[in-house]
């Protein structure tokens, strides 16, 4: 699973097998580990809901997806989900779950053998 934060969004990425298991599970974590701490993030089925949602507590950055979206994701080939959740003082935090592709140009310098083929194949 990937992870990237700009400012206030936040976008995760699966693999095949990671999407997988989170379908069988309703859950999947990494982590990275740095000298003073491991950061951990994770994804998780959230039974009621309609629209994404996140936390941070301690160390640990949770994205929930409700279970009708999770049900979409991984059992069609829709790319992914989005949502602008309000934090506060007129502020929101971007939301992004998507499957990860095979890059289309460029070198690959990681291994891509489970990630999804790209729809469009070129750029």
């Amino acid at each position: 699973m990937k992870i990237r934060i700009k400012g206030n969004s936040v976008r995760y990425r699966l693999s095949k097998t990671e999407l997988d298991l989170f379908a069988k599970e309703g859950y999947v974590e990494d982590q990275t580990a740095f000298p003073n701490g491991t950061f951990c993030y994770a994804i998780q089925k959230l039974f009621d809901g309609k629209n994404l949602d996140a936390s941070f507590t301690g160390n640990k950055l949770t994205m929930f997806v409700p279970h009708d979206i999770m049900t979409e994701w991984t059992e069609t080939d829709k790319v992914g989900f989005d949502y602008n959740l309000s934090v506060g003082d007129n502020k929101t935090l971007f939301l992004l779950i998507e499957k990860d592709f095979k890059c289309i140009d460029g070198v690959e310098t990681e291994d891509q053998s489970d990630y999804f083929d790209h729809p469009t194949k070129t750029c």
